[in-house]
């Protein structure tokens, strides 16, 4: 029945700016009185942690760059990984296609001798050209049969 208040997520420490004008400048001569030393100290530590600060952003700057880069980098490897494989898979996708083609055409062939015989040596040389030039184009020829 209540509203729940969601906390908003705390802003990051970030230390107060350097002041711009310095009223109570210190010099090192003597007589400066014994609470002095306590205000120069406690300036001096203040300093010392804006200056910590500002290099824990930067680290954390180029940590964030070289992460991004690394993503990067990854994405790419990953994308030609997976057009090597695109190849691979259509180069045997096509393969297939043609056994199966020339596998109905010798059926064809088997079925209808004398009508084929008359067609005859042109269709033999092309086919048996483009065989040739199928198996110089297979580098990379699997050493399994797939679907079998």
């Amino acid at each position: 029945e209540k509203t729940v208040p969601i906390p908003e997520k705390l802003n990051e420490w970030a230390p107060r700016p350097p002041p711009e004008f310095v009223r109570d400048v210190m010099g090192s001569s003597a007589g400066a009185g014994s609470g002095e030393f306590h205000v120069y100290r406690h300036l001096r530590r203040r300093e010392y942690q804006r200056q910590d600060f500002m290099d824990a952003m930067a680290e954390k700057q180029r940590l964030d760059e070289e992460f991004q880069k690394k993503l990067e980098r990854n994405k790419m490897v990953a994308e030609e990984q997976t057009a090597k494989r695109r190849r691979k898979r259509q180069k045997l996708k096509e393969k297939k296609l043609q056994a199966k083609k020339n596998k109905l055409e010798q059926k064809k062939q088997e079925k209808e001798p004398d009508q084929s015989q008359e067609r005859g040596s042109s269709e033999d040389d092309e086919e048996d050209s483009k065989e040739e030039e199928e198996k110089e184009d297979d580098a990379e020829e699997p050493s399994f049969v797939m679907g079998r």
